[in-house]
This record gives structure tokens, sequence and C-alpha cells, in this order.
């Protein structure tokens, strides 16, 4: 797998980013603005830290210590299968956060899940179901503001047809859905494994911007996600999410935070699109791409349901926004539609934000989760370095 600067934003020298490397002596955190690195670690010591400065891009330069940084060579050894542990590498750029996950944002992605409701989690019977479902509720729910008088229409409409389903409660009623994706520290970064249990048969990468937002509820900058997914795990029951979603390796983040500043803001991710490419060693390849502007609540509110006055996060949160699309290109046999194998190369790409690029595996072969906080706080302790 190569890992190189096609996984930096196209304007990446005029950007200001947050980047969290490993090293041999322990992890540090980075900024890079106008393309010169500066290390961070011995001001803030956590990136939760630095993110609760009033302007994270503008203290790159007041906070931190110059860095002569070798950016192809970190890049290249950031591949799984070229990685030497004795040379820095890129990691997931957040570290104390909680990370954290909205469903069911898109009409898309909320349809999906009706499909994997109605098939119990049976692959061969999506195709068929897909199209009793849209035939009955069509694309015309993207107008629809959750919440509003005219989706509590629709919802009566879809009761008294025996079609409601708890995923159509969360795409278009008040409350959105906001989970825990993984612990913090747990998630990976550009160019390592992500991992899909053996157990599931149809499983799929879920492309999504991730929006980083400090203990007060502000959101600081995004950065791209892979919110892996076991369908066939979820679609038994909802119940089951946490198993469905949080497995070893099943979080990606990377691969880099774009902070805002003045030419990079929210709006920039309202109007982004977000594309996904996988390419297997069977031949196969699939590319979609869709908008994240086309989701139907809006970043702020999102993070609004998930941090406040009912409920805070001390070190700050990530917000997987949710996915535009699952894809459904068949693989194999006509009719079951997609499913990951070992060794897909995994693509989320969007331009301002680079790409965050993986290679699927099983989950009890990819790499242990060992590095927690405990050993965070070990690592800053013994360099003398800040810690929370």
């Amino acid at each position: 797998m190569r890992i190189d600067r096609t996984c930096l934003p196209v304007d990446f020298e005029a950007g200001a980013f947050a980047a969290r490397i490993a090293t041999p002596e322990g992890p540090c955190i980075i900024g890079i603005i106008g393309g010169a690195a500066f290390d961070l670690t011995s001001a803030f010591g956590t990136m939760a830290r630095w993110m609760e400065e009033e302007h994270p891009a503008a203290a790159i330069r007041t906070r931190g210590a110059p860095l002569a940084l070798d950016l192809d060579a970190l890049l290249a050894n950031s591949a799984h299968d070229a990685r030497d542990a004795g040379r820095s590498f890129l990691i997931a750029p957040v570290d104390l956060q909680a990370v954290k996950a909205a469903g069911v944002t898109y009409v898309r992605s909320m349809l999906e899940r009706v499909i994997e409701e109605r098939c119990r989690g049976d692959a061969s019977a999506a195709a068929a179901v897909r199209i009793e479902v849209r035939q009955i509720i069509g694309d015309d729910l993207a107008n629809l503001v959750p919440g509003s008088a005219e989706a509590m229409a629709v919802k009566e409409a879809l009761v008294a047809k025996g079609w409601w389903s708890q995923y159509l409660e969360v795409g278009i009623g008040a409350d959105a859905e906001i989970f825990t994706k993984c612990p913090p520290m747990a998630a990976v970064g550009l160019g390592a494994k992500v991992g899909v249990h053996p157990n599931s048969a149809w499983s799929n990468p879920e492309p999504e911007a991730v929006m980083v937002v400090n203990s007060r509820g502000r959101i600081q900058g995004a950065t791209l996600g892979n919110d892996v997914n076991l369908r066939d795990v979820e679609g038994r029951s909802a119940l089951l999410l946490g198993r469905a979603k949080d497995n070893n390796a099943s979080a990606a983040l990377g691969p880099m935070i774009r902070l805002f500043d003045d030419g990079f803001t929210l709006e920039d991710i309202r109007r982004a699109d977000i594309t996904l490419t996988i390419s297997g060693r069977d031949g196969f390849t699939l590319e979609e791409t869709g908008a994240i502007g086309s989701i139907s609540r809006d970043p702020t509110a999102l993070v609004a349901q998930m941090i406040g006055a009912h409920h805070q996060y001390a070190d700050g949160a990530v917000l997987y926004l949710g996915t535009p699309f699952s894809p459904s290109k068949d693989r194999g046999a006509a009719g079951m539609g997609f499913t990951h194998r070992e060794g897909d190369v995994v693509r989320i790409a969007s331009p301002r934000l680079g790409a965050l690029v993986n290679e699927v595996d099983r989950t009890d072969e990819c790499p242990p989760w060992t590095f927690g906080t405990g050993a965070l706080f070990a690592s800053l302790t013994r360099r003398g370095l800040p810690r929370p």
C-alpha cells in the first residue's frame, strides 16, 4: 500500500493542520501551517489540550517549536506494510477525546439501514427489499427537516403502512442517533489496517466527515473517518450496535485535522464532496461520491445534540457526521451487494481534507490496541512533558 502526498489536501500549503505522530520516544503532536512544521508537544502534551485553545491554528507558530520534518518519509512510513517502528509515522490525530458518531443522517444511508432491518441481516435479500422500500418511501425524504410537522406526517403515513422503523425514527424524528464509536485512544490512523470481525458476512466502510469539538462544544476543525460497520450484525438487532461498530481497529481517522481559519471554515465542509474508492485483491473496484451537504441535520445541530448542558466531554470529542452512502455494488453473485474481503484497500477522500487510506483485515489479525490513556500519561511523564 502506497502512502504519499496524494493523501494531502489539494491546498495543503495554504492550510493549518494538527497531526499526531508516533516516534521512538513516544507520541508527539505537531502543527503544520504554510507547509512549515512545528512541535507542540512541549506546549500542550495532548491534542485534546491543544484543541482547548481559542484559536488552535494561531497557536501553531506562537506556541510551537520549529520542526525539521521530512513529510515524504513520514507519509511513506505510515503504510502498515512498509512501516519501520524505529522511525516516525502518522497515527490517529486525536488522543483523549471521546470518539462519537451520528447515525442515519443521510437519506441514502437511512434507507440502507431500513433495508438491513427488513433483511434481518441477510444480504441475499437486500436487492428485493431495497426495491420494495424505495417504492413505498422513495427518495423524497431528502427535503424533510427532522422533527418538523412534515416529518411527523410522513411518520404517521409509514406507521399506517406498517413500515415504521427505528432507523426512520432517528432519521426524520426530533432526536438524532449519537453513539460511541470506540474508546479514546483506540482509533487508528492513515495507512493502518482496519478490522472486520470474521463472524460477519456483510460489512462495509462508511466514509464520513468528522467534526473535532472541544470541551466547550466549539468545532475547531475537521478530519475524515471510516466508521467500519458490520451490516449483518446491526441488521439482526439494533441492540447489537456496539458489537457491529466497536471492534479492534474499526474506527479510522485522518490523515490530519484541518483547523478552521480564515481560509477554511465549516461552510467549506458543508459544500464538500466525499469519495469512497475500494480496490480488492480479487480485482473488484468501486468508486462512489456523495455530498457532505446533503446531510439532513446540520453539523452544528448534531454537535449540539452530542454536547451541551445535558452531556459534557471534559477532554472534548470528535463526531463522525454519518455517511452519505453505503456501497451496494454487487461483489460476486448478482443481488448479493457489497461486502469487504481481506486485503481491500479503502480510500476516503475530500479535496480539502485529503485522503484516509487503510487496508482491511480480520480484527484478530490487526495489531491489538495496547497503547491507552495510561500509557500516554506514562510516556509524557517519562519525557517531562505536560499532561492533563
